[in-house]
């Protein structure tokens, strides 16, 4: 059994009831971008056993970016949530933001690592191919090397690149 999903202005209505909002984004993601009194308990937490702090049998609605991890590990937040009803919101925070309800933004914090994978490699992509074109056809080889790092990356579940980026200075937690 798979839990109810809700939209986000369905989901404003119950949280307005005392239901409780569980962010499943890394951390990373919530602390750049989140909805107003969301709970942050990433997927990984969920993964290890973690559960839903609640005193109260109120209803919990998990949400993620778009909606994809929620309806993918919908099995895990239902046993999360236990006892209380738990449902999903549909199209995640965007479909949150698109229906005009209120985010809390810093953008002080760093970009999500997987988009500055996409940017870093994109850029090094389109560089190459227009270095190739412009200044030695061997450039071209740029672009194919971040290509096979991508693909390398999507096979193995080891991204080097988001290792690097990890390591710079933006992306390092202050203590």
């Amino acid at each position: 059994m798979t839990p109810e999903t809700v939209s986000p202005l369905e989901a404003r209505k119950l949280l307005d009831q005392g239901a409780v909002l569980v962010d499943i984004r890394d951390r990373a993601e919530y602390l750049r971008e989140h909805i107003p009194n969301a709970r942050s308990l990433p997927l990984t937490d969920i993964a290890a056993g973690k559960t839903v702090e609640s005193t109260e049998r109120q209803p919990v609605i998990f949400h993620c970016m778009a909606g994809t991890r929620t309806v993918q590990n919908a099995n895990a937040l239902m046993k999360a949530a236990n006892p209380a009803p738990a449902f999903l919101m549909a199209g995640g925070i965007n479909a949150w933001k698109s229906a005009h309800l209120p985010t809390i933004e810093d953008k002080k914090q760093p970009l999500p690592i997987m988009r500055q994978v996409q940017i870093v490699a994109g850029t090094l992509i389109l560089v190459g191919v227009v270095l190739g074109y412009t200044t030695d056809s061997r450039l071209f080889l740029l672009s194919g090397f971040v290509g096979a790092g991508l693909l390398f990356a999507g096979v193995s579940g080891f991204c080097g690149m988001a290792s690097l980026l990890l390591k710079m200075p933006w992306n390092r937690a202050e203590k």
